[in-house]
């Protein structure tokens, strides 16, 4: 691991002088090799959900682990993309010129080599190796251990985009074991060599990582997300956002988890939304009125308003006006995603003001908590802490800063 550690470090210092078109070069490589070694990837990921289904994983968990042709070309796609974005390195943030003479600028830099420790979605082997390259940082990936067949084969096919760029191999590697002890190493920042780390899993990696770790992390603990259907929410509206937050992939951490509905409109609007997502399929857990609307929901216990589900339930409250809505939202939410319905523009700035979560949408779908829906390509994590990044982490919250200074012979008294 610490030889890992140094590697990394090393290709890290010529990515980050490697001109763009290079790394742009690199970007497309890795797409095409993933295409051209569709076969074994397919292959591996095959073997690891035999395994998966053989422990008695649920849908929800084989779905974040599957891929199939399709998705994998969306995946390729996705490392290609990311090469269509502006160039994060170089950027002057600022400048500004000081009464002596001398020229300030804030200038975009790469943070280093970014430690990436995730469980089940083989894509993000593919998806924060690109992110890394780009923004001229070096990635060690450890892959959990239900992922790591395909993992491993998407990382030999980044390897060869990379070495066929003339760009070293060793600026994406995957720690080449299950061995849970190599996360502790990571955690302890291989003898100085990670500058980073993020977490992309379920609560009990998230809170290890975020208890153990000696460098800085990205991460979220929860996407405890809610829809908040306001007294003045279209009907039809509020049911295709509710449908579609909570049931189009209920294992992305922007998946809805909880609906809350204004009394003022719960007449109109409780018993359609209740059962439009019962009827999809999806369990209820209701306060008393929520069970009053239909019968088939079950109550909600405390613990249920705090829950991130990842599955197909969701717990539904009636709230009295936006008030009590933003204070359930402050009390059991994760700061991740939280959406309002309403024609109101005034609530809607309120609730967007006032909800302090990482993303926060006013007639939108909470799962459009993504990174290639905010138009960065692709994302390498949700942060939800307010330190450096906040919300998708793509290639611009990859870099941090550097002065330079310009002068013209300039002595300090």
């Amino acid at each position: 691991m610490q030889d890992l550690g140094r590697r990394a470090r090393a290709a890290a210092r010529l990515v980050a002088l490697a001109p763009e078109p290079q790394r742009n070069a690199a970007l497309h490589a890795m797409a095409a090799a993933l295409r051209e070694r569709a076969t074994p990837i397919l292959a591996a990921n095959a073997l690891d959900l035999a395994d998966a289904r053989e422990g008695g994983q649920n849908s929800a968990f084989i779905d974040r682990l599957l891929l199939d042709a399709a998705r994998l070309e969306d995946v390729a796609a996705a490392v290609a993309s990311v090469a269509e974005l502006p160039d994060p390195l170089g950027r002057v943030l600022a400048s500004w010129t000081q009464p002596n003479g001398l020229r300030f600028e804030r200038v975009a830099t790469p943070l280093g080599v970014i430690a990436v420790i995730f469980e089940s979605r083989p894509n993000v082997t593919a998806d924060a190796g690109a992110l890394c390259l780009k923004s001229g940082n070096a990635a060690i990936l450890r892959a959990g251990s239900d992922s790591f067949r395909t993992a491993t084969e998407i990382a030999a096919a980044l390897r060869q985009g990379l070495e066929s760029a003339g760009l070293p191999g060793d600026a994406i590697q995957l720690v080449p074991t299950r061995d849970r002890a190599a996360v502790g190493e990571i955690l302890k920042g291989l003898d100085g060599t990670v500058d980073v780390v993020v977490p992309r899993g379920g609560k009990s990696l998230v809170a290890r990582v975020q208890s153990d770790a000696r460098v800085p992390v990205f991460a979220h603990l929860d996407g405890n997300c809610h829809v908040y259907v306001d007294a003045a929410a279209d009907l039809a509206m509020a049911r295709e956002i509710l449908l579609n937050a909570k049931l189009r992939r209920t294992g992305v951490c922007g998946s809805a988890e909880t609906l809350l509905v204004d009394r003022a409109c719960a007449e109109t609007h409780l018993r359609p939304l209740v059962a439009a997502l019962l009827d999809a399929g999806c369990a209820v857990r209701g306060d008393d009125m929520a069970q009053k609307a239909d019968a088939r929901v079950t109550p909600a216990t405390e613990e249920d308003w705090a829950t991130e589900y990842l599955d197909r339930i969701i717990a539904v409250k009636v709230v009295t006006g936006l008030d009590a809505a933003i204070d359930h939202v402050e009390r059991y939410g994760s700061h991740h995603t939280d959406a309002i319905v309403t024609a109101d523009e005034a609530a809607a700035a309120r609730f967007l003001a006032e909800v302090d979560s990482a993303i926060v949408l006013h007639n939108a779908s909470t799962q459009f908590a993504d990174g290639g829906e905010f138009g960065f390509g692709a994302e390498i994590g949700i942060a939800t802490g307010r330190m450096h990044a906040r919300g998708p982490v793509g290639v611009e919250q990859l870099c941090s800063f550097k002065y330079r200074v310009h002068g013209s012979g300039q002595i300090r008294p």
